[in-house]
């Protein structure tokens, strides 16, 4: 199998090292830390243009962080050289959600219009930790923060990377649409109203 590193998504980063024996603290970047982080599985690191297999061999968890060793990592300074590095898995690894759940990379750099047509920017990141997630959405001098609920969501169409919002009154106010088009028109969770709540987080990745 041929890697290609923007062919994969994150599921960390590594903290620091953590004793003399290359265990590394590892920041999540996954909803299902605890299934991705299990002895046996792999990750990927990327040095320059090399990209290196990682196998875990041992986990444990504290305050919700994976302490990680390695199988390739065994002394203090190898895991040392791992701080900062981002931990990635291939795209085709990534568990099948279920409907109304979408991963992070799936939303970043879809088209945000309205329903009548108007372009309102591109999403750039996702938001939320615990209650509604947001779309970060970059467009004319201001970031929007969009509720992704299917009140103000109201079409995701993953295949034409386009999200159709309604949104209320004032959501918009400060980066107004620049003009009308033609013609009508950690995963994310779809929430059912605004203010209801989902998970936060990156799904998976």
């Amino acid at each position: 199998m041929t890697l290609e590193w923007d062919a994969m998504v994150s599921v960390g980063r590594v903290a620091r090292a953590h004793g003399n024996r290359g265990r590394v603290i590892v920041n999540p970047d996954s909803d299902f830390v605890e299934d991705r982080f299990r002895p046996g599985n792999v990750v990927y690191v990327r040095h320059g243009d090399r990209i290196d297999r990682l196998s875990i061999r041992d986990v444990r968890f504290h305050q919700h962080r994976p302490i990680v060793a390695f199988d390739e990592v065994v002394t203090m300074t190898e895991a040392e050289q791992l701080a900062s590095a981002e931990l990635r898995v291939p795209m085709e690894t990534l568990e099948r959600l279920p409907a109304g759940v979408f991963y992070h990379h799936e939303l970043i750099g879809c088209r945000v219009e309205t329903v009548e047509g108007a372009m309102v920017g591109t999403v750039s990141g996702v938001e939320g930790d615990g209650g509604v997630n947001r779309l970060v959405v970059e467009g004319g001098s201001a970031e929007i923060l969009v509720p992704l609920v299917d009140a103000i969501c109201v079409r995701i169409d993953l295949a034409a990377a386009t999200i159709t919002i309604e949104p209320p009154e004032g959501l918009l106010e400060l980066n107004p649409p620049p003009r009308r088009r033609g013609g009508a028109g950690r995963r994310a969770r779809f929430g059912r109203a605004a203010g209801s709540a989902g998970p936060g987080g990156e799904a998976e990745v």
